[in-house]
Parts: C-alpha cells; sequence; structure tokens
C-alpha cells in the first residue's frame, strides 16, 4: 500500500473515531449532525438534467465542431441576488471522432431556478448561452463562432459522461481524499467538539467541496459583462411556389438599419432553422416552415437599404 493510501486510510479512521465521540458526549447534536449529511450528500450525488444542446464552432486554434451540452445542476449554487455573479460549472472538453467528422463536447451546468427563470424569458436564455460560451472562450482560450443552434436532440453525448466531465473526476476514492485534504475535515469536526459546541459542523459531502489545484470547477461570471441591448430585427418570410403551388424555395428579408457591410453578419443555416447574428446590435433566430438545402442558401446584402436577403432552396 502506497503512503499516500496509509495516510488516507489513517485520516478516515481518526475521522471515524471523531464521530465515535460525538455520537458518545452529544447524541442529538451527533443526530442532526448525520441528518445533514445525508441530506447534503443526496444532493451532493444527483445527477445533472439536461435541458438543451448549442451547436456552434471553435475558430481557433482548430476549427472544429462545437456541441454545448446545457444543463441544471443541483450541486450548483443560486446567485445572491440579481446584481451579484452567476455561478456556472464548465466541464473539461472531450473530443470525438465519427464517420461524419470530429467534434468537441463540452458541458456547462447552471443552477435549476436561474434555467427556469430562462424558459420564461428569451432574452435571459439569450445571455445565459453568451455566459456560457464566452466562459468556454476565457477558460480554454478558445476563440468560437458567435453564432449558434438549438439542435433537436436535448444532450450530446451520455447523463453519466456529462456528470463525470462536471465533477473533474470518474474516482469517488479521489473525491472523498480531496474532501478530507481541502475541506479540513477533521480540524473541523475537532474544532467543532471542543470550541464550538452550538454549531453544527459542514463536513464531509458538503456542497462547498473544493477544486482540485488547477481546476475551476465552479466559475463565477458577472452578468454585467454580456448585458448588451440586442434587438429582433424586422423581417420577412415567404416560401416561393411554383405555378403549380409546388414549394420551390424560402426567402427571408431582414431589416438592419445601420449596418453597412455584409461582413458584420453572422449568417448559420441549418435545414431546420435560421440563426442571424450582428455583434451587440441584432439577433434573430427562425424555425423553418420547410426543410432547406444549407449548401445551396445564399445570401445578399443591400448596402443603400440595409436590407440582408436570403434565398434558401427546399431540400
Amino acid at each position: 500500500m502506497s503512503a499516500s493510501s496509509k495516510g488516507l486510510l489513517t485520516q478516515i479512521s481518526q475521522f471515524w473515531n471523531m464521530l465515535d465521540d460525538l455520537s458518545e458526549n452529544d447524541p442529538e447534536r451527533y443526530k442532526n449532525f448525520i441528518q445533514q449529511e445525508l441530506k447534503d450528500g443526496k444532493q451532493f450525488c444527483v445527477d445533472p438534467e439536461p435541458q438543451l444542446c448549442l451547436q456552434t464552432k471553435i475558430l481557433k486554434p482548430k476549427e472544429k465542431i462545437l456541441f454545448i451540452n446545457l444543463c441544471q445542476w443541483k450541486r450548483i449554487p443560486a446567485p445572491q441576488s440579481a446584481t451579484h455573479p452567476v455561478p456556472l460549472n464548465v466541464g473539461s472538453p472531450e473530443d470525438f471522432s465519427e464517420a461524419s467528422g470530429a467534434y468537441t463536447v463540452i458541458d456547462v451546468a447552471y443552477n435549476p431556478g436561474v434555467l427556469q427563470a430562462a424558459e420564461k424569458d428569451q432574452r435571459i436564455k439569450d445571455q445565459l448561452i453568451k455566459m456560457a460560451m464566452h466562459c468556454i472562450e476565457e477558460r480554454f482560450q478558445f476563440i468560437l463562432a458567435q453564432s449558434y443552434r438549438v439542435t433537436s436532440f436535448g444532450i450530446k453525448g451520455s447523463i453519466q459522461r456529462m456528470k463525470e466531465k462536471l465533477m473533474g473526476t470518474k474516482s469517488s476514492f479521489t473525491d472523498l481524499k480531496e474532501i478530507l485534504k481541502k475541506e479540513n475535515t477533521l480540524e473541523r469536526i475537532r474544532s467543532s467538539a471542543v470550541s464550538e459546541p452550538n454549531h453544527l459542523p459542514q463536513v464531509l459531502l458538503t456542497k462547498k467541496q473544493a477544486p482540485a489545484k488547477g481546476r475551476c470547477l465552479i466559475e463565477e461570471i458577472s452578468s454585467s459583462e454580456i448585458q448588451v441591448e440586442v434587438k429582433k430585427p424586422a423581417y420577412k418570410l415567404k416560401v416561393v411556389k411554383d405555378q403549380n403551388e409546388k414549394p420551390l424555395k424560402i426567402e427571408l428579408k431582414i431589416e438592419l438599419p445601420g449596418i453597412n457591410s455584409v461582413s458584420l453578419c453572422d449568417l448559420s443555416v441549418s435545414e431546420v432553422d435560421l440563426l442571424i447574428e450582428v455583434s451587440e446590435k441584432y439577433r434573430l433566430y427562425l424555425n423553418l416552415p420547410e426543410s432547406v438545402n444549407a449548401e445551396m442558401t445564399t445570401a445578399k446584402f443591400i448596402k443603400n437599404k440595409s436590407l440582408l436577403i436570403i434565398t434558401m432552396p427546399l431540400a
């Protein structure tokens, strides 16, 4: 057995001895302590719940498709108030290669209350998505495309894989070692039993588990960093048909006042939806009434009218 394993077992033994002392000297307090730990432990072990999956691109350091699994997780604390930072947890990237091509998956978790509020307000949802993308860029030194689309599936991969990436470990033995080491478990019990008789100790499986060195499990990004007023532009969508009333293509005209160059427009089209973004000015997401041929889609910008015309042949 390695020295580190022996040391861990010694700490565990001391931990149980101290719990035994607490149960003998103050049974009521011991009972309350165990009940609290069981409650916290249940929340600590709960699985994240996938909400939606986004598809975008990593532009640098190497261009690749990126899927972002956005989920709610009870382990993530809620923001203290509307003016405080919104906590979020970003898992490490995982690369995959399939017949259809290579891609990367990153998982991002928010407190359930945060995402529930976003379901009632598209503006809040957009901000949370932008926050997640901004955090990914900052943490992994990526440059992402500013456009994205919501996929038809809710999660890329499995919930178990998502949980492992968000927790940053696969080993419960390692988790226990980190808790004993980082949370100063033994010292907390000693302190509580000797000098803080009226305080219920917060130890083992707490919600404040410290991350491993060099790994940021919970990051706080101030929402004020990305609170930019983005407008939904005026648009007209038309399904063009032939003389037999057979649909041929979809024509979309978008008014973009103040924009004088198509280079400022970021367009993403799939078979079933479309997203157009102009940084910090406009954003328009549409579910298309017919399936289109994304590869044959064309866009034309009329500069003197600030009008973008997108033509999408049907699939």
